[in-house]
């Protein structure tokens, strides 16, 4: 078998074998069981807990739960504007790096809260050591609150009538302590001993090859890059993120990378599982998401490890694939995985560059964002994926002429109401989005302040892949996911205010609609099971729940990719 393929299959079945006792240690912190780290923890905590003021032990309804992470999100948006908007005069910029504009820094900061990490900048340039250090505590803080919020809703489900659904705030702590750190040093350190920078010093002076002198910027890399891929943040320190080899040294380190991009959202899973006893149910929901993901990653393997037909017309062999954009130290399969990896996820960091990639496979990346269920950000995953296990229920219950019941609890009207909505919302901004852009471009619409120049300018490429780079940008911020396909000109503020804004409405409606209908069903009567009880840890269920991912996302972007990705496909040939 091909090494390139054995790689893969290595780097996934490793994700897995780890996410498992991860996922146990995950359900022992939420559940308040002793584990061998509180000694160390345990102080840690309590010093958090005491300089803010919080009792971790009272308890929170839904909508304390939600309106403490809302007002803490606002918190930690004005205090990253202040930082990004005054980095020039303030301390650790050696470099002498400029401070941002108030939409570049608005984008960034909205970017980074909602653990979207888009960037409309280039990070060794656009920041200073301060700006990136703010920024990498917010990969912890984003990644920690998605894991609390998903916590909250472990709660509700587990409980049998309440409404009291743990504490907000000590979740976050827990998860960003006892969960995030710790592996975060582990990867870090993996990174650092393989040449990752990790230092304070300025640009670095030095002499290549061929005698030409340049300047090449260093700085904490290590540190961030680990937390970057551990809560699927995927904001690189440097523009061109993980293909960088100051971020990505070598194979090992890419390999460790692509495992800590899936660890914990599969991890997050099992915990489910172990959470509520009930381990069948997490094998469905990860066979379910796991299907998905190989439907999306071998097409993507596949076509970039045969190369472009275009160019084998023009008799130029391509024995390596399609290597345009890729680096050579990771080759064609990796680098393919990563992508699928990176966009079921909502990571977006990179090893490549999308914009490169064959068609096909440019819209599974966009797929796997369209789904944002397919393992999914860290906590965030499991309730884009709770929202479609509500309306699975919901059709199963009317086919069989059944109340629907999930868990024990009977699924309403409200509760479906709620959760088409928020469905919906996801398709609505990321049309919205690209119907308003595409429009601009093709009327060649004179900007003024919003983009300097005309509409048309800000596309690299025109048709069909010009459509996809829009369409892309869009789905990634709807997706929080924050990669690009990096051929559009989004530096400005025109995409900065779209995006920014589309990041913040993806980001807290999603995380509101799932926890709503978590503490409704929490306050219902509960229901044993019984014969007629439709049960939901069943493959007969999975397919289900699959089928209605299938036919929801594909009905709302099917027309959109054909447009794009699959109309470029088609021109190949």
């Amino acid at each position: 078998m091909n090494t390139e393929i054995l790689g893969v299959i290595f780097i996934f079945a490793a994700s897995v074998a780890l996410a498992i006792p991860l996922g146990k240690y995950i359900s022992k912190v939420y559940g308040g069981e002793h584990t061998w780290l509180d000694r160390f923890f345990n102080p840690v905590e309590k010093i958090f807990f005491r300089i803010a003021g919080i009792d971790p032990l009272k308890q929170m309804g839904w909508k304390q739960n939600l309106i403490a992470l809302l007002t803490i999100n606002l918190i930690w948006f004005i205090l990253s504007m202040l930082v990004l908007t005054n980095m020039s005069w303030l301390p650790l910029n050696p470099d002498g790096n400029p401070s941002m504009s108030p939409d570049l820094a608005f984008n960034t900061s909205v970017s980074f809260v909602s653990n979207t990490n888009l960037q409309h900048y280039s990070g060794e340039s656009g920041l200073s050591y301060l700006g990136q250090l703010i920024l990498m505590l917010w990969q912890f803080i984003s990644a920690g609150t998605g894991m609390a919020i998903g916590a909250v809703v472990f709660i509700a489900m587990k409980e049998k009538t309440s409404e009291q659904l743990g504490n907000f705030y000590n979740l976050l702590v827990k998860s960003c302590v006892r969960i995030l750190l710790p592996i975060s040093i582990i990867v870090a350190l993996v990174l650092l001993f393989r040449g990752t920078p990790m230092t304070f010093d300025g640009k670095d002076t030095v002499v290549t090859l061929q005698g030409d002198t340049m300047q090449v910027s260093t700085g904490p890399v290590a540190a961030m890059v680990a937390i970057k891929q551990l809560g699927t943040n995927g904001g690189g320190y440097f523009g061109a993120n993980s293909s960088v080899p100051f971020e990505n040294p070598d194979y090992l380190t890419n390999a460790v990378e692509n495992i800590s991009i899936i660890l914990i959202p599969i991890a997050m899973i099992f915990a489910l599982g172990y959470f509520l006893k009930r381990k069948k149910l997490a094998w469905m929901i990860f066979g379910v998401m796991t299907a998905g993901f190989i439907l999306l990653v071998i097409p993507t393997i596949y076509y970039e490890m045969n190369g472009n037909p275009a160019i084998a017309h023009m008799g130029i062999s391509q024995p390596l694939g399609n290597m345009e954009g890729k680096e050579v130290r990771f080759g064609p399969a990796a680098s393919a995985l990563w992508e699928i990896n990176t966009t079921n996820t909502s990571n977006g960091s990179v090893n490549s560059m999308h914009d490169s990639s064959m068609p096909v496979s440019g819209m599974n990346a966009m797929l796997g964002m369209m789904v944002n269920a397919f393992y999914g950000g860290v906590g965030v995953g499991f309730l884009n994926f709770y929202i479609f296990i509500i309306i699975a229920v919901f059709i199963s219950g009317l086919m069989v002429g059944r109340t629907p019941e999930f868990l024990g609890k009977k699924i309403e009207a409200r509760e479906m109401k709620i959760a088409m909505i928020i469905f919906l919302l996801h398709p609505f901004l990321i049309l919205t989005g690209t119907a308003l852009a595409s429009y601009l471009a093709a009327h060649d619409t004179a900007m003024g302040w919003w983009y300097a120049g005309n509409a048309s300018a800000w596309l690299n490429n025109p048709g069909y892949h010009g459509f996809s780079e829009m369409l892309y940008e869009y789905t990634s911020s709807s997706a929080n996911n924050g990669s690009g396909f990096e051929g559009l000109g989004d530096g400005n503020p025109f995409w900065n205010i779209t995006c920014g804004v589309i990041m913040l409405l993806a980001r807290f409606l999603p995380i509101i609609g799932p926890v709503a209908i978590a503490g409704l069903l929490a306050k219902k009567k509960y229901i044993p099971e019984s014969a007629g009880t439709l049960k939901a840890d069943t493959a007969t269920f999975g397919m289900m729940v699959f089928a209605v991912i299938l036919v929801l996302v594909g009905l709302s972007f099917f027309p959109a990719l054909a447009l794009g990705p699959l109309a470029e496909h088609f021109s190949l040939y």
